[in-house]
C-alpha cells in the first residue's frame, strides 16, 4: 500500500510535504456556470437521465442553482452571466469537516483568497479560492 503522505513524492518539481495531517473531504463535485440555467438542466435531464434533487431560488422565487444527480454522478449548475465558451464556467465544490482550517491550509500551499468563510442563507459555511491555475474552488461545510 502506498503511504498517502508520499504520493506525490516522484513528481518532478512536487512540493507536496512527504507528511501531514489529514483533512478529511467528505464530498465534492463540479458546478457549471450558465445565463440560461433552465436550458442547461433541460440539457442534461434529455441527454442523460438527469433528476433534480435540489434546488435554491433568488428572491424572487427564481432557480439560481441547480443540484442534478446522473446515476451515481452529481452535478451542479448555477445561473450566472457568463457567456457561453468563455473561461469561469467551471468550479469544483468540496465538502470538507472544517472550512476556516481548510482554507487557511489552502491560501498558505498557494491559494488565491476570493472569499473568506462565510455562512450562508441555506445554512452552509462557504469559502471561495481559486487554484493556482485559477479554478476557482468552493470550500464548504454541510449544514
Amino acid at each position: 500500500m502506498t503511504d498517502p503522505g508520499r504520493a506525490f513524492a516522484g513528481l518532478v518539481g512536487s512540493t507536496a510535504p512527504k507528511y501531514r495531517d489529514r483533512m478529511a473531504i467528505r464530498s465534492g463535485f463540479p458546478i457549471l456556470s450558465t445565463p440560461d440555467l433552465v436550458a442547461l438542466v433541460d440539457f442534461y435531464a434529455a441527454a442523460f437521465d438527469a433528476e433534480r434533487t435540489y434546488t435554491f431560488t433568488d428572491a424572487d422565487g427564481t432557480a439560481a442553482y441547480v443540484s442534478l444527480s446522473m446515476g451515481g454522478v452529481a452535478l451542479g449548475i448555477a445561473r450566472e452571466d457568463i457567456p457561453t465558451g468563455s473561461s469561469g464556467r467551471a468550479a469544483l465544490w468540496l465538502y470538507v469537516d472544517d472550512v476556516d482550517q481548510t482554507y487557511a491550509r489552502a491560501l498558505s500551499a498557494g491559494a488565491v483568497d476570493r472569499s473568506a468563510p462565510t455562512d450562508m442563507p441555506w445554512d452552509e459555511r462557504v469559502a471561495q479560492i481559486e487554484d493556482p491555475d485559477g479554478l476557482l474552488i468552493h470550500i464548504a461545510e454541510e449544514a
